[in-house]
C-alpha cells in the first residue's frame, strides 16, 4: 500500500506530463493486446508453413489443398483460395497471391506505426516536463529567498517526468519490435509457400503443354 501511495505521489510531482506520458502508456498497452489478439486469429503459424511446403515438395497437392482448407489463419485462406483458382485457371495466380499477401500484410502492420510514434514522442515529453520544472525550480522567487534544498528537490522531481518518458518509450519498442519481427516470420513463410505453389502451377502449365 505505502509503494502505491508513494508512486501516486512521484506521479503528481512529475508535473502535467506525466499525463500524457500515462495516456501514452495506456495507447501502448492497448494496441499490444489489440494486436495480439488479432496475430492470433491472422498468423497460421510456422508449423502450418512448413508442413504445406513438405507436402507441395512431395506431391501431395490434394492433401496440402485440404489441410489449407482447414488451417485457421489468413496464410491458409490465401494458399487455399489461390489452389481453388489455379484449377480453373492457371494464369494470373502469381498477381492473385502478391495483391491478397499485400493486403494482409497491411492489416498486419495497421496501429503498429502509432507504436513507433510513440518511441520517438514519450523521450521529448519527459524532457519537456524535465525543462518545464527545472524552470520553475531556478525561478525568481526561489533564488531571491535563498532556497537551496527547494532548488535541488525541484529538479529531482523534474527528473521524474524524463524516467517516466523513457519507460513509455522503451516499453513502446520492445512491443513494436516483438510484432514487426513476427510479421517477418509471416512474410518468410508466405514467401516459400507462395513460391511452391508458383512452381506447382509452372509444373501443369508444363504438362498442358506436353
Amino acid at each position: 500500500m505505502d509503494f502505491i501511495m508513494q508512486g501516486v505521489e512521484f506521479f503528481h510531482k512529475g508535473g502535467f506530463v506525466m499525463y500524457i506520458l500515462l495516456l501514452c502508456s495506456i495507447f501502448v498497452v492497448t494496441i499490444a493486446v489489440e494486436r495480439s489478439l488479432y496475430f492470433q486469429k491472422a498468423d497460421s503459424g510456422r508449423k502450418f508453413s512448413r508442413e504445406f511446403y513438405l507436402l507441395l515438395a512431395n506431391g501431395k497437392v490434394d492433401e496440402a489443398k485440404n489441410m489449407a482448407h482447414t488451417a485457421p489463419g489468413t496464410l491458409a485462406g490465401i494458399l487455399y483460395s489461390t489452389m481453388i483458382k489455379m484449377e480453373k485457371n492457371t494464369r494470373h495466380v502469381s498477381a492473385y497471391m502478391e495483391i491478397q499477401s499485400g493486403i494482409a500484410l497491411s492489416k498486419l502492420r495497421s496501429r503498429l506505426y502509432y507504436l513507433s510514434v510513440i518511441v520517438t514522442m514519450a523521450p521529448l515529453l519527459g524532457l519537456l516536463g524535465t525543462i518545464s520544472g527545472m524552470i520553475s525550480a531556478f525561478s525568481i522567487f526561489n533564488l531571491a529567498s535563498g532556497q537551496a534544498m527547494a532548488i535541488t528537490g525541484g529538479i529531482g522531481e523534474a527528473l521524474i517526468a524524463t524516467a517516466m518518458g523513457l519507460c513509455v518509450a522503451m516499453i513502446s519498442l520492445a512491443v513494436h519490435a516483438y510484432f514487426m519481427q513476427r510479421i517477418e516470420l509471416i512474410i518468410t513463410d508466405m514467401e516459400q509457400c507462395f513460391s511452391m505453389l508458383e512452381n506447382q502451377q509452372e509444373q501443369v502449365k508444363d504438362y498442358e503443354t506436353a
